[in-house]
């Protein structure tokens, strides 16, 4: 739904370390999403998915570890215009991920970082 958001990834340095600890306190399991130059987990809660685990040093090297929050948007390409319009800097440009949607990163007059995305149709 546009305005909302929609997922949460988790940066990290020590990726089987996160996936022990959220397994033991919230009861996560994982499943390998590929992905073409990392390894990315998909953290599941029942069999419902709801975050994403990867290692920091390929999206961010030097970063601590955080979350990092991505929300729904009705046409990434429109939005990530209007955010340039209103002192938004695009800090990667929209990009399609397979089964998931288009993606964009983008830091807000703030300074503070966000991905947007406009999710796929779900598969017929």
């Amino acid at each position: 739904m546009h305005g909302h958001f929609a997922w949460n990834e988790l940066m990290t340095d020590d990726v089987e370390k996160a996936k022990a600890f959220y397994a033991a306190a919230l009861g996560w399991s994982f499943e390998s999403f590929p992905m073409e130059n990392s390894q990315y987990w998909v953290a599941k809660a029942g069999d419902a998915p709801v975050a994403g685990l990867m290692a920091i040093e390929d999206v961010a090297p030097g970063a601590p570890p955080h979350w990092f929050a991505y929300v729904e948007v009705d046409d990434i390409d429109a939005r990530v215009a209007a955010a340039e319009r209103e002192g938004g800097t695009v800090l990667r440009a929209p990009f399609d991920v397979p089964g998931v949607g288009r993606i964009a990163i983008l830091r807000d007059p703030t300074g503070a970082a966000m991905g947007w995305m406009t999710s796929a149709a779900p598969a017929a």
